[in-house]
């Protein structure tokens, strides 16, 4: 059992917090046995099991390395306010360039919240992929991690420049829809084609205009009330079921 934070393998789960450490090594952190499971049911390579002395440790992470460390070492590795005595270093996975008919692009989104939710609500309205501008929150930021609940490792995500991205989208007879609060058509009058990708943008800037200028599509959702905008996840989420509707 490790006992000292100052143990080599405790720096270097703690380095994992860090975007420069997690490229480095190609991996990344999760706590709480719901993300774990996720990680293990769809297949992500896991390096290595970290419990808590005391925490119950399931019969299936037998089948991968354990260590086991105090509550001192584990709280010195969480990120949450109140684990639950297990974690893991899991490898990241690199998905080739997206195919599917149903794609989500996401150009310069900086809150992880946003980010988790959005990728969260692409699993569960049956999107094909995920493709994040390189201006975007890095995907495996932990609070990006626990905002997907385990979507993270349902659906492929890449991270790639958009206007090369929609350019080979385009010449693939993909439909590219941007969301845009001026000159744009109310989404529920836009015709869904068989291959659409959607682009949503930073939450304050939106979208960037060099993408708005090659989408083929812009739309927007109408505000009936007072509010200035939607929440960008909230808007991303309304996009994606109508599309996929």
């Amino acid at each position: 059992m490790i006992t000292s934070v100052k143990n080599e393998k405790v720096k270097a789960w703690r380095k994992l917090h860090k975007k420069k450490y997690r490229n480095e090594r190609e991996s990344f952190l999760i706590e709480g046995y719901h993300l774990l499971e996720e990680a293990w049911k769809s297949n992500w390579d896991v390096v290595e099991i970290i419990v808590q002395v005391g925490a119950e440790l399931p019969e299936w992470c037998r089948d991968f390395p354990v260590e086991t460390v105090n509550s001192n070492v584990f709280q010195d590795i969480s990120q949450t306010i109140t684990p639950q005595g297990i974690a893991a270093e899991i490898k990241m996975s690199k998905p080739e360039s997206q195919t599917g008919d149903y794609l989500l692009l996401i150009d310069s989104i900086q809150d992880p919240g946003n980010l988790g939710t959005m990728i969260r609500t692409a699993d569960a309205a049956g999107f094909d992929g995920i493709i994040l501008g390189n201006n975007t929150v890095d995907l495996f930021n932990d609070k990006v991690i626990r905002a997907t609940q385990g979507s993270l490792f349902h659906i492929p995500i890449v991270q790639a420049n958009l206007i090369t991205e929609i350019n080979r989208l385009k010449k693939n007879d993909y439909d590219v829809w941007a969301t845009a609060l001026h000159n744009a058509e109310v989404y529920t009058k836009t015709k869904v084609n068989e291959k659409v990708a959607l682009i949503v943008g930073n939450e304050g800037a939106g979208v960037d205009d060099e993408l708005l200028e090659i989408a083929d599509t812009i739309v927007n959702i109408p505000i009936y009330g007072k509010a200035d905008s939607l929440n960008v996840s909230v808007a991303a989420g309304i996009l994606m079921y109508y599309i996929k509707s």
